[in-house]
């Protein structure tokens, strides 16, 4: 699914069950009518919706339409508490293992059961010198501060955009759990890296950590 600006959004939602005129959506929507061409264009450009008919109507195609409308009972029935978009950025050495690094992310992901998946889209492999790397852009709800924190841990995105809510009020229990989490993850990989690494290592690695 596209990335839409919010006024994009609102423009995708008036053309849901119909198709409109640039003038019908700039009166409904209190767009000034230059800021709307250009959105409209822009959507063309995204390949998103076509233009039909006369006086032109502007209509959204019907697969982005039908996802919209899934998207939107979706959210209307999400409990979830924290709504966001991830970038994740994986990279490998060899094209093939990158694809199943890829395919294992999507599919742990999915089966969290604290997340509620809206969309996942997968960036074109390129490769850069001797790597291989993509990206995936993930849209999905998290239950709680708890979801959210295994969210990052597990999964380091590069990048998260909260979407909702606007603010948010955390219980003194929620904040206990979500501490404990933190601190049982940093533990966990406390001991990984002080196996791996030798003394001078550690205490480069610390250094750099803390410098």
């Amino acid at each position: 699914m596209p990335v839409f600006s919010e006024e994009q959004k609102r423009i995708a939602l008036l053309l849901l069950h119909e198709a409109k005129t640039a003038e019908q959506l700039s009166n409904q929507l209190n767009i000034p009518y230059d800021r709307l061409m250009e959105n409209l264009r822009q959507m063309l450009k995204m390949d998103v919706m076509v233009k039909e008919g006369y006086p032109t109507k502007y209509r959204l195609k019907e697969h982005i339409a039908e996802k919209a409308k899934e998207r939107r009972k979706m959210a209307e029935e999400d409990k979830n508490r924290i709504r966001l978009r991830a970038v994740i950025e994986v990279q490998a050495i060899e094209e093939n293992l990158l694809k199943k690094q890829l395919k294992e992310i999507i599919k742990a992901i999915r089966e969290e059961k604290e997340f509620n998946i809206y969309d996942i889209e997968e960036a074109k492999i390129e490769k850069h010198e001797e790597a291989y790397s993509s990206y995936l852009q993930v849209e999905l709800s998290v239950k709680d501060l708890n979801s959210l924190l295994r969210l990052m841990f597990l999964y380091g995105p590069s990048s998260v955009e909260v979407l909702r809510p606007k603010k948010l009020e955390v219980e003194l229990s929620e904040l206990q759990d979500a501490l404990i989490t933190i601190s049982d993850i940093v533990h966990s990989y406390s001991d990984y890296i002080a196996e791996k690494l030798n003394r001078e290592e550690l205490e480069a690695f610390t250094k750099k950590l803390y410098g």
